[in-house]
């Protein structure tokens, strides 16, 4: 019975994350729409603004034990534990020299420029059709599966790494220094943990990639597997490319560096 389950719940997992069960897709595409910047992490309806009050209504209120879920979509992944391997991309976006910055502000002052950040990072990964994964210290983490990018998600990444250096404001002064990384692999995407303390993350290799890409990364700039490339149909003309030895890896990895503005993905 258990070894039923497990596959019934490897293909549920399947289905959501590809997009061959269609809801999760939908859903979102509806609640993107609304108005509202506290959002469930998975299914994205707002839980404040005009539409609040409707969401809880129909239970898509906060979930008391995990408020960055909604009641619904906590209900479905303490349901379905477990995920499935599936090609998806990753994005690593990082606040350069924190410490240092951290040095000569007040705490609330760090604070307020932190949350700043972190509210513009989850509006650009909203947009376009990120899952945010999480905030960690000075970084943030989006995931982009099948399902939510129809079969784009290595492009959408790309354009959000992007869009998250403009709102920050490279280009011209940017009121915080970032810089990110994008990955498209294969990870294990799903939930871990149980009961109260589930959550929907991205795990393995992919990921690892990522977070290194973002940490190697320089102020204003976004470094992009050739993975990611190929997959974004991105054309490499005029982009600086560079061997990089991320930690933890045997062999070097070929990156390309883009900054907002250049060779837009699809130009291939």
């Amino acid at each position: 019975m258990g070894e039923t389950h497990g596959l019934e719940t490897d293909a549920t997992w399947q289905a959501v994350l590809t997009g061959t069960q269609p809801m999760l897709r939908r859903g979102r595409g509806l609640f993107v729409r609304l108005p509202g910047d506290a959002r469930c992490k998975l299914c994205a309806a707002p839980f404040g603004g005009p539409a609040g009050p409707v969401m809880r209504l129909v239970g898509k209120g906060r979930w008391a034990k995990n408020p960055k879920y909604c009641r619904s979509c906590f209900a479905f992944l303490t349901e379905h534990g477990g995920g499935a391997e599936v090609e998806c991309s990753l994005l690593f976006a990082d606040v350069r020299g924190s410490t240092s910055m951290a040095e000569d502000m007040r705490p609330s002052q760090v604070h307020e420029l932190m949350d700043r950040f972190f509210r513009t990072a989850a509006r650009v990964l909203v947009e376009h059709d990120a899952i945010v994964d999480r905030f960690v210290g000075d970084q943030t983490i989006g995931i982009f599966i099948p399902a939510l990018a129809a079969g784009e998600h290595a492009t959408r990444a790309v354009h959000a790494a992007e869009a998250l250096l403009v709102a920050t404001g490279h280009g011209g002064v940017p009121w915080i220094p970032v810089g990110a990384g994008v990955h498209t692999g294969v990870a294990f995407v799903g939930c871990v943990g149980s009961e109260a303390h589930v959550d929907f993350t991205a795990l393995g290799d992919a990921v690892n990639v990522a977070a290194r890409l973002a940490s190697a990364a320089g102020t204003g700039e976004v470094l992009l597997t050739l993975d990611a490339a190929r997959a974004a149909e991105l054309n490499p003309a005029g982009l600086e490319q560079r061997d990089l030895a991320l930690k933890g890896r045997s062999a070097p990895v070929t990156v390309l560096a883009l900054r907002p503005g250049a060779a837009p993905p699809g130009d291939a």
